[in-house]
């Protein structure tokens, strides 16, 4: 099944007119590989997060994309709280413990107000 890292992966591919060959070899890996990571059957390497933006020039909207694929891609989702405070660590592990049981509309809900802390 193909991942939104796939989709993201496969169109950034085609518009850099470029075959499956030629961007594996860019990122160094065999096209078998590649394949399997735009078809969902292996995860993307996180070493080419920076590859990617760097190679192909990413604008900010871009490297915004690709951070959501990653993440919409993969089963689980890591955290850096290193410099967060003791309320931030507080809520990301209050969240963690109940996200898997948050009906629909509480989940609404929080998105929305991430979404307008962002801007949207």
């Amino acid at each position: 099944m193909i991942t939104s890292i796939g989709k993201f992966l496969r169109k950034l591919r085609i518009e850099s007119g470029e075959i499956l060959k030629d961007m594996a070899e860019t990122l160094g890996v065999s096209s078998a590989f590649l394949s399997a990571v735009e078809n969902g059957k292996k995860k993307m390497p996180e070493s080419w997060f920076e590859k990617l933006a760097e190679v192909y020039s990413f604008t900010e909207k871009q490297v915004d994309e690709l951070k959501v694929a990653v993440i919409e891609s993969n089963d689980t989702v890591e955290l850096n709280l290193k410099n967060t405070t003791p309320e931030g660590r507080a809520l990301a592990i209050s969240f963690a413990r109940e996200f898997e049981t948050l009906d629909k509309e509480t989940s609404n809900k929080i998105y929305e107000i991430l979404k307008k802390r962002r801007g949207e």
